[in-house]
């Protein structure tokens, strides 16, 4: 199972449920994704789990925080999600399914859902990128961009020779 946020059974010691703490790895990571597509912002927080990875057995556990806000008029709900999953060594998946984390939630105008999910890769870089669809009030379905965001271990990008300090 690699992630995408279907659900599925997570890793041992899982960094999920409201028990998990955060640790300050995506502050030394620093990166963060934003985007908005059709009033919908929606914010990107990856970071690189040491302590789920299993780097002798080539498992490299990444977890994601997104935040989406409704910034239109009108209440929309979250129905589906769509992500591609790309490792650096060439190996790539989809995952489509309905809502996030088991949940299709509802967002009032000017609320905000927020959610964390991981996904495991065979090597220590890669990236994810997708959408949501998203219904209006209306009924009508409409797309939000996912912005691609990176997946990578903080010694990723070492080039050859090189040694972490």
């Amino acid at each position: 199972w690699r992630g995408g946020d279907g659900g599925g059974k997570p890793p041992p010691h899982s960094a999920t449920g409201s028990g998990w703490q955060r640790r300050s790895r995506a502050v030394f990571c620093g990166m963060s994704y934003e985007a908005v597509t059709q009033g919908i912002r929606v914010r990107v927080q990856p970071d690189f789990s040491l302590s789920q990875s299993d780097l002798e057995e080539g498992r490299f556990v990444f977890t994601y925080q997104i935040e989406m806000d409704n910034q239109r008029d009108e209440e929309v709900q979250l129905l589906f999600r769509h992500w591609g999953i790309h490792d650096s060594v060439g190996e790539d998946s989809e995952v489509d399914g309905e809502g996030v984390v088991g949940e299709q939630p509802r967002l009032v105008p000017g609320g905000t859902h927020s959610y964390r999910s991981f996904c495991i890769l065979k090597s220590p870089m890669g990236f994810m990128e997708g959408h949501f669809t998203f219904v209006a009030a209306d009924g009508s379905e409409f797309e939000v961009a996912v912005p691609k965001f990176d997946l990578e271990a903080p010694w990723g990008n070492l080039g050859a020779g090189e040694e972490m300090n």
